[in-house]
């Protein structure tokens, strides 16, 4: 690998991390400014310039929606369909390292500080097999409602990681 290849990989692995710790930061916590998200962003561990923050909003395709209190907050824009669950498939497909699963339960270890963009993925899918969702670090336990549904759904996952 080259020096510029390198160089585009890690600043491509920093854009998948930094995006996934964005749409993490706007399903957590209010977020009515790009300040508010680079602030939030800094308190994480991750620096990022407002026109990057601003290039992530467009390219994740945030939008501005009316919150619980009545302020204008960032939110992931469902209704965009596959423009959505594009940018977070390519969360989850860049974010997942291994899927396992052990009773009830499916597995999916990711990059460090990755799992939380992984989690809000498997959310965003709706499957129906899904009971819920709990992320760390770097791991994200999936709770499944019916032990069947284990290996159909491990094959699911692992398409999406294509």
């Amino acid at each position: 690998m080259t020096e510029s290849e390198r160089n585009y990989s890690t600043k491509n692995d920093m854009k998948i991390a930094r995006q996934a710790k964005i749409l993490e930061i706007i399903e957590n916590y209010p977020t009515e400014t790009q300040e508010d998200l680079a602030e939030r962003l800094t308190q994480s561990g991750c620096k990022a310039t407002q026109a990057t923050i601003s290039r992530d909003i467009k390219e994740l395709k945030l939008v501005k929606v009316t919150g619980p209190d009545g302020r204008q907050i960032y939110s992931a824009y469902k209704g965009l369909g596959n423009l959505y669950d594009e940018r977070v498939h390519n969360v989850f497909r860049e974010a997942v390292l291994s899927i396992d699963h052990a009773y009830f339960m499916i597995i999916l270890k990711t990059l460090p500080a990755m799992a939380q963009g992984a989690a809000l993925a498997v959310d965003s899918l709706e499957w129906p097999e899904i009971a819920g969702s709990i992320a760390g670090d770097d791991t994200v336990f999936i709770a499944v409602y019916k032990e069947k549904d284990i290996d159909p759904l491990i094959t699911r996952f692992r398409k999406l990681m294509k």
